[in-house]
Protein backbone atom coordinates (compact mmCIF):
# COMPACT_ATOMS: atom_id res chain seq x y z
CA UNK A 1 0.00 0.00 0.00
CA UNK A 2 1.70 3.17 -1.17
CA UNK A 3 0.49 6.62 1.20
CA UNK A 4 1.25 10.32 0.53
CA UNK A 5 3.43 10.66 3.37
CA UNK A 6 4.85 14.18 1.81
CA UNK A 7 1.30 15.47 2.61
CA UNK A 8 2.32 17.19 5.76
CA UNK A 9 -1.21 19.10 6.07
CA UNK A 10 -4.42 18.66 5.35
CA UNK A 11 -4.89 21.19 2.60
CA UNK A 12 -1.81 19.67 0.80
CA UNK A 13 -3.59 16.05 1.24
CA UNK A 14 -6.90 18.13 -0.28
CA UNK A 15 -4.75 18.94 -2.75
CA UNK A 16 -3.63 15.84 -3.74
CA UNK A 17 -6.99 14.10 -3.28
CA UNK A 18 -8.41 16.57 -5.97
CA UNK A 19 -6.28 15.07 -8.28
CA UNK A 20 -7.44 11.49 -8.06
CA UNK A 21 -10.85 9.94 -9.56
CA UNK A 22 -11.76 9.19 -5.48
CA UNK A 23 -15.16 10.81 -4.53
CA UNK A 24 -17.57 10.86 -1.63
CA UNK A 25 -21.21 10.34 -1.97
CA UNK A 26 -24.19 11.40 0.45
CA UNK A 27 -27.31 9.27 0.77
CA UNK A 28 -30.70 11.25 0.64
CA UNK A 29 -33.79 9.75 2.05
CA UNK A 30 -35.15 7.79 -1.01
CA UNK A 31 -31.22 6.28 -0.57
CA UNK A 32 -30.19 7.96 -3.99
CA UNK A 33 -26.47 8.48 -3.52
CA UNK A 34 -25.48 11.74 -4.72
CA UNK A 35 -21.33 11.70 -5.61
CA UNK A 36 -19.02 14.43 -5.66
CA UNK A 37 -15.02 14.39 -6.80
CA UNK A 38 -12.21 15.37 -4.42
CA UNK A 39 -11.40 17.79 -7.10
CA UNK A 40 -14.83 19.83 -7.06
CA UNK A 41 -14.91 19.41 -3.27
CA UNK A 42 -11.65 21.39 -3.34
CA UNK A 43 -12.62 24.16 -5.52
CA UNK A 44 -15.73 25.02 -3.56
CA UNK A 45 -13.34 24.68 -0.34
CA UNK A 46 -11.27 27.21 -2.09
CA UNK A 47 -14.13 29.52 -2.83
CA UNK A 48 -15.18 29.50 0.84
CA UNK A 49 -11.53 29.81 1.85
CA UNK A 50 -11.41 33.02 -0.13
CA UNK A 51 -14.80 34.32 1.36
CA UNK A 52 -13.49 33.74 4.98
CA UNK A 53 -10.80 35.78 4.19
CA UNK A 54 -12.82 38.48 2.79
CA UNK A 55 -14.84 38.30 6.12
CA UNK A 56 -10.97 39.10 8.14
CA UNK A 57 -10.89 34.88 9.20
CA UNK A 58 -7.53 35.16 10.33
CA UNK A 59 -4.75 32.08 10.82
CA UNK A 60 -5.11 30.50 14.45
CA UNK A 61 -8.62 32.30 14.47
CA UNK A 62 -11.86 29.38 15.50
CA UNK A 63 -14.29 28.60 13.74
CA UNK A 64 -17.50 26.88 14.88
CA UNK A 65 -18.94 24.72 12.33
CA UNK A 66 -22.98 23.19 12.76
CA UNK A 67 -24.05 21.25 10.61
CA UNK A 68 -25.66 17.78 9.48
CA UNK A 69 -23.76 15.76 7.57
CA UNK A 70 -23.91 17.00 3.70
CA UNK A 71 -21.44 18.74 1.71
CA UNK A 72 -21.74 21.89 2.79
CA UNK A 73 -19.98 20.53 5.99
CA UNK A 74 -17.36 19.27 4.43
CA UNK A 75 -16.98 22.65 2.08
CA UNK A 76 -16.95 24.68 5.60
CA UNK A 77 -14.98 22.70 7.24
CA UNK A 78 -12.17 22.46 4.84
CA UNK A 79 -12.29 26.16 3.49
CA UNK A 80 -11.42 27.23 7.15
CA UNK A 81 -8.35 25.00 7.21
CA UNK A 82 -6.93 26.40 3.76
CA UNK A 83 -7.01 29.91 5.91
CA UNK A 84 -5.09 28.80 8.95
CA UNK A 85 -7.79 28.53 10.97
CA UNK A 86 -8.89 26.51 12.91
CA UNK A 87 -12.56 24.42 12.66
CA UNK A 88 -14.88 23.40 15.54
CA UNK A 89 -17.15 20.95 14.82
CA UNK A 90 -20.49 20.71 17.05
CA UNK A 91 -23.26 18.63 16.85
CA UNK A 92 -26.50 19.81 15.93
CA UNK A 93 -29.90 20.13 17.65
CA UNK A 94 -30.92 16.66 17.06
CA UNK A 95 -33.04 16.61 20.55
CA UNK A 96 -35.68 19.28 20.04
CA UNK A 97 -37.75 18.62 23.42
CA UNK A 98 -33.85 20.10 25.21
CA UNK A 99 -33.36 22.68 22.99
CA UNK A 100 -32.43 25.26 26.21
CA UNK A 101 -29.78 22.87 27.25
CA UNK A 102 -28.59 22.50 24.14
CA UNK A 103 -28.12 26.51 23.62
CA UNK A 104 -26.76 26.78 26.68
CA UNK A 105 -24.07 23.94 26.22
CA UNK A 106 -23.12 24.69 22.85
CA UNK A 107 -22.68 28.30 23.77
CA UNK A 108 -20.55 27.03 26.71
CA UNK A 109 -18.47 25.29 24.09
CA UNK A 110 -18.05 28.49 21.89
CA UNK A 111 -16.81 30.39 24.53
CA UNK A 112 -15.01 28.14 25.76
CA UNK A 113 -12.48 28.08 22.26
CA UNK A 114 -12.59 31.62 21.96
CA UNK A 115 -14.89 31.08 18.54
CA UNK A 116 -15.41 34.54 16.82
CA UNK A 117 -17.66 32.81 14.21
CA UNK A 118 -20.17 30.00 13.79
CA UNK A 119 -20.29 28.73 10.23
CA UNK A 120 -24.26 27.05 9.97
CA UNK A 121 -27.01 25.47 7.05
CA UNK A 122 -29.91 27.88 6.49
CA UNK A 123 -32.38 25.06 8.21
CA UNK A 124 -30.04 24.93 11.29
CA UNK A 125 -29.95 28.33 11.67
CA UNK A 126 -33.77 29.25 12.12
CA UNK A 127 -33.32 27.38 16.15
CA UNK A 128 -29.80 28.73 16.67
CA UNK A 129 -30.84 32.33 18.15
CA UNK A 130 -30.05 31.82 21.37
CA UNK A 131 -27.34 30.02 20.86
CA UNK A 132 -25.67 33.04 19.37
CA UNK A 133 -26.49 35.59 21.32
CA UNK A 134 -25.38 33.43 24.47
CA UNK A 135 -21.95 32.67 23.24
CA UNK A 136 -21.09 36.22 21.91
CA UNK A 137 -19.65 35.54 18.50
CA UNK A 138 -17.21 38.42 16.94
CA UNK A 139 -18.02 37.65 13.75
CA UNK A 140 -21.71 36.41 14.10
CA UNK A 141 -23.25 33.41 12.86
CA UNK A 142 -23.23 32.67 8.89
CA UNK A 143 -24.41 30.33 6.62
CA UNK A 144 -21.81 29.45 3.45
CA UNK A 145 -24.45 31.68 0.95
CA UNK A 146 -23.80 35.17 3.66
CA UNK A 147 -20.26 35.12 3.58
CA UNK A 148 -19.26 38.14 1.07
CA UNK A 149 -17.51 36.95 -2.06
CA UNK A 150 -13.83 36.82 -1.90
CA UNK A 151 -10.66 35.49 -4.04
CA UNK A 152 -8.59 32.73 -2.25
CA UNK A 153 -5.43 34.08 -1.03
CA UNK A 154 -3.37 30.44 -0.40
CA UNK A 155 -1.24 30.15 2.38
CA UNK A 156 1.15 27.79 3.58
CA UNK A 157 0.23 25.84 6.45
CA UNK A 158 2.90 24.71 8.93
CA UNK A 159 2.30 21.05 10.14
CA UNK A 160 2.72 22.10 13.53
CA UNK A 161 -0.03 24.53 13.51
CA UNK A 162 -3.69 23.83 14.70
CA UNK A 163 -5.80 22.05 12.81
CA UNK A 164 -8.88 20.88 14.61
CA UNK A 165 -10.89 21.59 18.08
CA UNK A 166 -12.53 18.44 19.24
CA UNK A 167 -14.27 18.08 22.19
CA UNK A 168 -13.69 14.64 24.47
CA UNK A 169 -17.23 12.54 25.10
CA UNK A 170 -17.61 14.42 28.54
CA UNK A 171 -19.45 11.55 30.20
CA UNK A 172 -17.67 12.24 33.83
CA UNK A 173 -16.63 15.49 33.48
CA UNK A 174 -17.32 18.72 31.03
CA UNK A 175 -16.01 18.30 27.43
CA UNK A 176 -12.72 19.37 27.02
CA UNK A 177 -11.11 20.79 23.82
CA UNK A 178 -8.21 18.71 22.58
CA UNK A 179 -5.92 20.81 20.52
CA UNK A 180 -4.70 18.30 17.38
CA UNK A 181 -1.87 19.73 15.17
CA UNK A 182 -2.09 18.91 11.12
CA UNK A 183 0.80 16.39 11.98
CA UNK A 184 -0.51 14.73 15.15
CA UNK A 185 -4.18 14.31 12.87
CA UNK A 186 -2.04 12.58 9.87
CA UNK A 187 -0.18 10.60 12.26
CA UNK A 188 -3.23 8.71 13.19
CA UNK A 189 -4.47 9.02 9.89
CA UNK A 190 -1.50 7.01 8.34
CA UNK A 191 -1.37 4.55 11.50
CA UNK A 192 -5.24 3.44 10.24
CA UNK A 193 -4.68 3.35 6.37
CA UNK A 194 -2.01 1.15 6.94
CA UNK A 195 -4.47 -1.20 7.89
CA UNK A 196 -6.63 -1.47 5.31
CA UNK A 197 -6.62 -3.82 3.15
CA UNK A 198 -5.94 -2.58 -0.93
CA UNK A 199 -8.88 -3.45 -2.75
CA UNK A 200 -7.12 -3.71 -5.93
CA UNK A 201 -5.33 -1.29 -7.47
CA UNK A 202 -7.38 1.34 -5.34
CA UNK A 203 -7.52 2.83 -1.84
CA UNK A 204 -10.18 0.82 0.04
CA UNK A 205 -13.72 2.30 0.03
CA UNK A 206 -16.32 3.19 2.71
CA UNK A 207 -19.45 3.67 3.85
CA UNK A 208 -20.61 5.50 7.56
CA UNK A 209 -23.21 6.89 9.01
CA UNK A 210 -21.10 8.40 11.97
CA UNK A 211 -21.72 12.07 12.89
CA UNK A 212 -18.77 13.93 11.35
CA UNK A 213 -18.40 16.19 14.33
CA UNK A 214 -16.56 13.54 16.19
CA UNK A 215 -13.41 11.32 15.77
CA UNK A 216 -14.41 8.50 14.43
CA UNK A 217 -16.44 9.98 11.56
CA UNK A 218 -14.44 12.62 10.77
CA UNK A 219 -10.66 11.05 11.49
CA UNK A 220 -11.51 7.63 10.89
CA UNK A 221 -13.82 8.29 8.01
CA UNK A 222 -12.92 11.46 6.37
CA UNK A 223 -9.66 12.15 6.96
CA UNK A 224 -8.73 8.33 5.79
CA UNK A 225 -10.14 8.90 2.96
CA UNK A 226 -8.94 12.53 2.03
CA UNK A 227 -5.43 11.61 2.70
CA UNK A 228 -5.20 8.28 1.25
CA UNK A 229 -8.06 8.75 -1.57
CA UNK A 230 -10.96 6.43 -1.69
CA UNK A 231 -14.46 6.46 -2.16
CA UNK A 232 -16.40 7.22 0.55
CA UNK A 233 -19.91 7.47 1.00
CA UNK A 234 -21.56 9.13 4.06
CA UNK A 235 -24.86 8.49 5.45
CA UNK A 236 -26.76 10.98 8.03
CA UNK A 237 -26.70 9.69 11.34
CA UNK A 238 -30.52 10.41 11.81
CA UNK A 239 -31.32 8.41 8.76
CA UNK A 240 -29.66 5.43 10.48
CA UNK A 241 -31.80 5.18 13.84
CA UNK A 242 -34.44 5.50 12.20
CA UNK A 243 -33.84 2.88 9.51
CA UNK A 244 -30.41 0.94 10.45
CA UNK A 245 -31.22 -1.06 7.21
CA UNK A 246 -29.57 1.89 5.03
CA UNK A 247 -26.19 1.33 5.93
CA UNK A 248 -26.71 -2.45 4.89
CA UNK A 249 -28.17 -1.78 1.96
CA UNK A 250 -25.63 1.21 1.50
CA UNK A 251 -22.69 -1.32 2.20
CA UNK A 252 -24.35 -3.81 -0.21
CA UNK A 253 -24.77 -1.08 -3.33
CA UNK A 254 -21.63 0.38 -2.74
CA UNK A 255 -19.56 -2.55 -1.91
CA UNK A 256 -17.46 -1.02 0.59
CA UNK A 257 -14.48 -2.52 2.45
CA UNK A 258 -14.66 -0.85 5.65
CA UNK A 259 -17.47 0.33 7.87
CA UNK A 260 -16.95 1.61 11.59
CA UNK A 261 -19.84 1.66 14.49
CA UNK A 262 -20.23 1.53 18.53
CA UNK A 263 -21.43 -1.59 20.00
CA UNK A 264 -24.84 0.01 19.87
CA UNK A 265 -25.19 -0.15 16.55
CA UNK A 266 -24.86 -3.83 15.66
CA UNK A 267 -27.41 -4.61 18.17
CA UNK A 268 -29.95 -2.49 16.58
CA UNK A 269 -29.46 -3.45 13.45
CA UNK A 270 -30.25 -7.37 15.30
CA UNK A 271 -33.57 -5.67 17.14
CA UNK A 272 -34.66 -3.78 14.16
CA UNK A 273 -34.01 -4.88 10.84
CA UNK A 274 -36.81 -7.37 9.04
CA UNK A 275 -35.26 -9.90 6.74
CA UNK A 276 -37.80 -8.27 3.82
CA UNK A 277 -35.65 -5.02 4.02
CA UNK A 278 -32.55 -7.24 3.19
CA UNK A 279 -33.92 -8.11 -0.42
CA UNK A 280 -30.71 -9.01 -2.61
CA UNK A 281 -28.31 -7.69 -0.13
CA UNK A 282 -24.36 -9.19 -0.22
CA UNK A 283 -22.40 -7.98 2.83
CA UNK A 284 -19.45 -10.12 1.21
CA UNK A 285 -17.41 -7.09 0.56
CA UNK A 286 -17.27 -5.81 3.75
CA UNK A 287 -14.24 -7.05 4.97
CA UNK A 288 -13.79 -4.38 8.68
CA UNK A 289 -16.63 -3.77 10.43
CA UNK A 290 -14.60 -1.89 13.36
CA UNK A 291 -16.39 -1.63 16.75
CA UNK A 292 -15.51 1.08 19.36
CA UNK A 293 -16.27 4.37 21.02
CA UNK A 294 -18.29 2.60 23.86
CA UNK A 295 -18.26 -0.71 25.07
CA UNK A 296 -17.88 -3.84 22.96
CA UNK A 297 -20.03 -6.49 24.29
CA UNK A 298 -19.44 -10.08 23.03
CA UNK A 299 -22.94 -11.04 22.86
CA UNK A 300 -23.91 -8.24 21.11
CA UNK A 301 -21.25 -9.29 18.16
CA UNK A 302 -22.38 -13.02 18.03
CA UNK A 303 -25.64 -11.86 17.40
CA UNK A 304 -25.05 -9.64 14.73
CA UNK A 305 -22.59 -12.45 12.86
CA UNK A 306 -25.40 -15.11 12.96
CA UNK A 307 -28.12 -12.55 12.23
CA UNK A 308 -26.25 -11.72 8.81
CA UNK A 309 -24.49 -14.22 7.99
CA UNK A 310 -26.84 -15.34 5.57
CA UNK A 311 -26.52 -12.12 3.39
CA UNK A 312 -22.86 -12.79 3.45
CA UNK A 313 -21.42 -11.06 6.59
CA UNK A 314 -18.24 -12.69 7.89
CA UNK A 315 -17.67 -12.98 11.49
CA UNK A 316 -14.03 -12.46 10.94
CA UNK A 317 -14.62 -9.02 9.81
CA UNK A 318 -15.70 -7.53 12.88
CA UNK A 319 -12.93 -6.26 14.83
CA UNK A 320 -12.88 -4.18 18.36
CA UNK A 321 -10.91 -0.98 18.95
CA UNK A 322 -9.98 1.48 21.43
CA UNK A 323 -9.10 5.06 21.39
CA UNK A 324 -10.18 8.24 22.96
CA UNK A 325 -10.38 11.76 21.35
CA UNK A 326 -7.35 12.77 22.74
CA UNK A 327 -5.45 10.57 20.74
CA UNK A 328 -6.98 11.88 17.82
CA UNK A 329 -9.00 8.47 17.43
CA UNK A 330 -7.42 5.30 18.04
CA UNK A 331 -5.00 3.74 20.01
CA UNK A 332 -5.50 0.07 19.75
CA UNK A 333 -6.92 -2.17 17.06
CA UNK A 334 -7.47 -6.01 16.54
CA UNK A 335 -5.93 -8.27 13.98
CA UNK A 336 -7.74 -7.79 10.75
CA UNK A 337 -9.30 -10.89 9.34
CA UNK A 338 -9.07 -12.39 12.66
CA UNK A 339 -12.61 -13.54 14.68
CA UNK A 340 -12.65 -11.00 17.82
CA UNK A 341 -11.68 -12.34 20.50
CA UNK A 342 -13.16 -12.35 23.98
CA UNK A 343 -12.37 -14.16 27.48
CA UNK A 344 -14.16 -14.87 30.40
CA UNK A 345 -12.95 -13.47 33.48
CA UNK A 346 -13.01 -13.99 37.45
CA UNK A 347 -15.59 -11.58 38.86
CA UNK A 348 -14.83 -11.88 42.35
CA UNK A 349 -11.02 -11.19 41.70
CA UNK A 350 -11.46 -8.55 39.17
CA UNK A 351 -13.80 -6.60 42.08
CA UNK A 352 -12.05 -7.63 44.97
CA UNK A 353 -8.19 -7.79 44.26
CA UNK A 354 -8.09 -5.80 40.93
CA UNK A 355 -6.66 -9.25 39.61
CA UNK A 356 -7.84 -10.47 35.75
CA UNK A 357 -7.42 -14.27 36.43
CA UNK A 358 -8.74 -15.84 33.13
CA UNK A 359 -12.42 -18.59 34.26
CA UNK A 360 -12.15 -21.64 31.87
CA UNK A 361 -14.43 -23.63 34.04
CA UNK A 362 -18.37 -22.69 33.08
CA UNK A 363 -19.53 -21.53 36.61
CA UNK A 364 -22.42 -19.79 37.62
CA UNK A 365 -22.97 -16.45 35.43
CA UNK A 366 -22.46 -13.95 38.29
CA UNK A 367 -19.16 -16.00 38.66
CA UNK A 368 -17.53 -15.09 35.90
CA UNK A 369 -17.92 -11.32 33.43
CA UNK A 370 -16.77 -11.82 29.37
CA UNK A 371 -14.68 -8.89 27.89
CA UNK A 372 -13.69 -8.18 24.36
CA UNK A 373 -9.96 -8.00 23.88
CA UNK A 374 -9.53 -4.59 22.14
CA UNK A 375 -6.16 -5.18 20.42
CA UNK A 376 -2.71 -4.16 20.26
CA UNK A 377 -1.49 -0.44 19.91
CA UNK A 378 -1.21 0.66 16.47
CA UNK A 379 2.31 1.26 15.05
CA UNK A 380 3.99 4.08 17.28
CA UNK A 381 1.80 3.73 19.97
CA UNK A 382 2.25 2.52 23.73
CA UNK A 383 0.12 1.23 26.31
CA UNK A 384 0.78 1.16 30.03
CA UNK A 385 -1.48 -0.12 32.85
CA UNK A 386 -0.58 2.19 36.34
CA UNK A 387 -1.98 1.96 39.88
CA UNK A 388 -3.32 4.62 41.61
CA UNK A 389 0.20 6.09 42.62
CA UNK A 390 1.19 5.86 38.86
CA UNK A 391 3.65 2.98 39.16
CA UNK A 392 3.00 -0.05 36.20
CA UNK A 393 1.43 -2.94 36.89
CA UNK A 394 2.69 -6.44 36.34
CA UNK A 395 0.01 -8.39 33.52
CA UNK A 396 -2.92 -9.00 34.66
CA UNK A 397 -2.98 -6.23 37.10
CA UNK A 398 -6.75 -3.80 37.07
CA UNK A 399 -5.48 -0.37 36.60
CA UNK A 400 -5.73 2.77 34.96
CA UNK A 401 -4.97 2.33 31.22
CA UNK A 402 -2.38 5.28 30.03
CA UNK A 403 -1.46 5.81 26.71
CA UNK A 404 1.62 7.50 23.86
CA UNK A 405 1.60 8.05 20.80
CA UNK A 406 2.64 9.99 17.74
CA UNK A 407 -1.42 11.34 17.43
CA UNK A 408 -1.90 12.25 21.23
CA UNK A 409 -2.73 15.87 21.57
CA UNK A 410 -0.94 18.99 22.03
CA UNK A 411 -2.80 19.61 24.75
CA UNK A 412 -6.48 21.12 26.15
CA UNK A 413 -7.16 24.40 24.42
CA UNK A 414 -6.91 27.20 27.36
CA UNK A 415 -8.64 30.16 27.89
CA UNK A 416 -6.78 32.56 25.88
CA UNK A 417 -6.00 30.05 22.80
CA UNK A 418 -2.89 28.32 24.59
CA UNK A 419 -2.83 24.66 24.93
CA UNK A 420 -2.52 22.81 28.42
CA UNK A 421 -0.87 19.11 28.14
CA UNK A 422 -1.21 17.09 30.59
CA UNK A 423 0.98 14.65 30.19
CA UNK A 424 3.41 12.39 32.51
CA UNK A 425 6.61 12.26 30.41
CA UNK A 426 4.93 11.76 27.32
CA UNK A 427 2.14 9.30 28.51
CA UNK A 428 -1.62 10.49 28.88
CA UNK A 429 -3.92 8.99 31.77
CA UNK A 430 -6.91 7.75 29.52
CA UNK A 431 -9.04 7.85 32.25
CA UNK A 432 -10.20 4.25 31.59
CA UNK A 433 -9.47 1.56 33.65
CA UNK A 434 -8.11 -1.96 32.58
CA UNK A 435 -5.80 -4.49 32.05
CA UNK A 436 -3.39 -6.35 29.90
CA UNK A 437 -4.26 -10.42 28.98
CA UNK A 438 -2.04 -12.13 26.35
CA UNK A 439 -0.76 -9.04 24.75
CA UNK A 440 -4.01 -7.58 24.25
CA UNK A 441 -6.25 -4.83 26.33
CA UNK A 442 -9.06 -5.29 28.06
CA UNK A 443 -11.49 -2.79 29.64
CA UNK A 444 -12.87 -2.31 32.48
CA UNK A 445 -15.11 0.88 32.63
CA UNK A 446 -14.22 4.62 33.34
CA UNK A 447 -11.89 5.28 36.55
CA UNK A 448 -14.64 7.84 37.76
CA UNK A 449 -17.78 5.67 36.89
CA UNK A 450 -16.34 3.05 38.93
CA UNK A 451 -19.50 1.23 41.81
CA UNK A 452 -17.92 0.57 44.95
CA UNK A 453 -19.95 -1.68 47.20
CA UNK A 454 -19.04 -3.89 50.24
CA UNK A 455 -15.35 -2.80 48.73
CA UNK A 456 -15.69 -4.35 45.19
CA UNK A 457 -15.40 -2.90 42.43
CA UNK A 458 -17.95 -2.94 39.86
CA UNK A 459 -18.40 -1.01 36.46
CA UNK A 460 -21.92 0.49 35.43
CA UNK A 461 -21.73 -1.39 31.94
CA UNK A 462 -21.57 -4.67 34.01
CA UNK A 463 -25.18 -4.07 35.63
CA UNK A 464 -26.36 -2.02 32.36
CA UNK A 465 -25.91 -4.60 29.98
CA UNK A 466 -28.28 -7.02 32.44
CA UNK A 467 -31.49 -4.81 31.70
CA UNK A 468 -31.21 -4.78 28.03
CA UNK A 469 -33.26 -7.69 27.05
CA UNK A 470 -35.93 -6.90 29.78
CA UNK A 471 -38.90 -6.01 28.22
CA UNK A 472 -40.42 -2.65 29.11
CA UNK A 473 -36.84 -1.26 28.91
CA UNK A 474 -35.21 0.77 26.23
CA UNK A 475 -32.28 -1.01 24.72
CA UNK A 476 -28.99 1.59 25.83
CA UNK A 477 -31.07 3.82 28.12
CA UNK A 478 -30.12 2.57 31.43
CA UNK A 479 -27.97 4.39 33.73
CA UNK A 480 -26.20 2.38 37.51
CA UNK A 481 -23.93 5.09 39.35
CA UNK A 482 -22.71 4.49 42.79
CA UNK A 483 -24.40 6.77 45.42
CA UNK A 484 -22.76 7.68 48.81
CA UNK A 485 -25.66 8.67 51.17
CA UNK A 486 -24.38 10.61 54.45
CA UNK A 487 -23.15 8.33 57.24
CA UNK A 488 -23.53 5.52 55.39
CA UNK A 489 -20.14 2.93 55.41
CA UNK A 490 -19.97 2.94 51.72
CA UNK A 491 -21.64 3.33 48.16
CA UNK A 492 -25.37 1.99 47.54
CA UNK A 493 -25.97 0.94 43.68
CA UNK A 494 -29.22 3.06 42.34
CA UNK A 495 -30.03 2.31 38.79
CA UNK A 496 -32.05 4.66 36.15
CA UNK A 497 -34.07 2.83 33.85
CA UNK A 498 -35.65 4.83 30.54
CA UNK A 499 -39.26 2.86 30.04
CA UNK A 500 -40.13 1.76 26.40
CA UNK A 501 -42.05 4.35 24.00
CA UNK A 502 -45.21 2.49 23.91
CA UNK A 503 -44.81 -0.27 26.17
CA UNK A 504 -47.26 -0.24 28.75
CA UNK A 505 -45.55 -1.72 31.51
CA UNK A 506 -46.24 -1.26 35.64
CA UNK A 507 -43.62 0.78 37.02
CA UNK A 508 -43.58 -1.30 40.40
CA UNK A 509 -42.97 -4.55 38.21
CA UNK A 510 -40.64 -3.42 36.30
CA UNK A 511 -38.36 -2.20 38.94
CA UNK A 512 -38.64 -5.54 40.55
CA UNK A 513 -37.80 -7.28 37.24
CA UNK A 514 -34.52 -4.90 37.17
CA UNK A 515 -33.63 -6.09 40.24
CA UNK A 516 -33.69 -9.49 39.77
CA UNK A 517 -32.28 -9.27 36.33
CA UNK A 518 -29.13 -7.29 38.13
CA UNK A 519 -28.50 -10.03 40.91
CA UNK A 520 -28.81 -13.03 38.66
CA UNK A 521 -25.97 -11.42 36.26
CA UNK A 522 -23.65 -9.81 38.57
CA UNK A 523 -24.89 -10.93 41.98
CA UNK A 524 -25.38 -7.26 43.35
CA UNK A 525 -28.41 -5.85 45.43
CA UNK A 526 -29.60 -2.75 43.90
CA UNK A 527 -30.75 -0.29 46.34
CA UNK A 528 -33.19 2.20 44.31
CA UNK A 529 -34.51 1.60 40.65
CA UNK A 530 -36.01 5.07 39.18
CA UNK A 531 -38.00 4.29 36.07
CA UNK A 532 -38.41 7.17 33.41
CA UNK A 533 -40.16 8.68 30.81
CA UNK A 534 -38.22 7.96 27.15
CA UNK A 535 -35.61 11.06 26.62
CA UNK A 536 -35.19 11.63 30.26
CA UNK A 537 -31.35 10.40 30.58
CA UNK A 538 -28.27 13.55 29.96
CA UNK A 539 -26.24 12.46 27.56
CA UNK A 540 -22.93 13.87 25.96
CA UNK A 541 -22.96 15.33 22.20
CA UNK A 542 -21.85 11.45 20.83
CA UNK A 543 -24.49 9.98 22.56
CA UNK A 544 -23.08 8.49 25.46
CA UNK A 545 -25.20 8.84 28.97
CA UNK A 546 -23.68 10.80 31.62
CA UNK A 547 -24.09 9.10 34.63
CA UNK A 548 -23.13 11.19 37.03
CA UNK A 549 -24.60 14.08 35.89
CA UNK A 550 -28.25 11.68 36.03
CA UNK A 551 -27.56 11.31 39.84
CA UNK A 552 -26.83 15.03 39.99
CA UNK A 553 -30.12 16.40 38.58
CA UNK A 554 -32.16 13.52 40.56
CA UNK A 555 -31.16 14.77 43.47
CA UNK A 556 -31.86 18.31 42.27
CA UNK A 557 -35.09 16.96 41.28
CA UNK A 558 -34.38 18.46 37.87
CA UNK A 559 -34.18 15.31 36.43
CA UNK A 560 -37.08 15.82 33.75
CA UNK A 561 -37.93 14.30 30.40
CA UNK A 562 -37.61 16.57 27.21
CA UNK A 563 -40.57 18.94 26.34
CA UNK A 564 -43.22 17.70 23.52
CA UNK A 565 -42.10 18.70 20.11
CA UNK A 566 -45.08 19.61 17.57
CA UNK A 567 -45.84 22.38 14.87
CA UNK A 568 -46.91 24.91 17.28
CA UNK A 569 -43.71 24.29 19.56
CA UNK A 570 -41.53 24.66 16.85
CA UNK A 571 -43.10 27.87 15.65
CA UNK A 572 -42.64 29.22 19.02
CA UNK A 573 -39.34 28.38 18.97
CA UNK A 574 -37.92 29.57 15.25
CA UNK A 575 -39.63 32.42 16.41
CA UNK A 576 -38.19 33.23 19.57
CA UNK A 577 -34.28 32.03 18.04
CA UNK A 578 -35.71 35.03 14.92
CA UNK A 579 -36.14 37.21 17.61
CA UNK A 580 -32.82 36.35 20.18
CA UNK A 581 -30.36 36.62 16.17
CA UNK A 582 -31.27 40.02 16.07
CA UNK A 583 -30.51 40.73 19.43
CA UNK A 584 -27.15 38.88 18.60
CA UNK A 585 -26.47 41.35 15.56
CA UNK A 586 -27.40 44.21 17.23
CA UNK A 587 -24.82 43.89 20.00
CA UNK A 588 -22.27 42.50 17.94
CA UNK A 589 -22.81 45.98 15.35
CA UNK A 590 -22.57 47.74 18.83
CA UNK A 591 -20.29 46.37 20.42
Amino acid sequence: MTLHRDAGTLPEALERAAGSEASLGFVDRRERIERLSWAVCHERTKDTAGRLQRLGVRAGDRVGLVYPTGPEFLQALLGTLLTGAVPVPLYPPVRLGRLEEYHDRTAFLLRRVGAELLLVDRRTRRVLGPTVEKAGLGRGCRTLEQLPPGEYRPRIVDSDELALVQFSSGTTVEPKPVALTHHQILAQVRALNSFWPPDGEHAPSGVSWLPLYHDMGLVGCVFTALDYPGDLTLIPPEFFVARPSVWLRVLSKTRAVISPAPNFAYGLCVDKIRDEELEGVDLSNWRVALCGAETVVPEVLRAFTRRFERWGFRRQALSPVYGLSEAALAVTFSDLDRPFVSRVFARRLLAEEGRAIEQRQPGKPADGVEIAALGRPLPGFSISIRDSDGKEMAGGGVGTVWARGPSLMSGYLGPSGETVAEFADGWLDTGDRGFVFSGELYLTGRAKDIIIVRGRNHSPEEVELALDPLPGVRTGCTAAVGHLEEGAAGESLWVFVEQSRGVPAERRGLATACRRAIFSAAGLEVERVVVLEPGTLPRTSSGKIRRQETLHRYLAGDLLPPGPVNAVAMLGVMLRSRSAMKRAEKARRDG
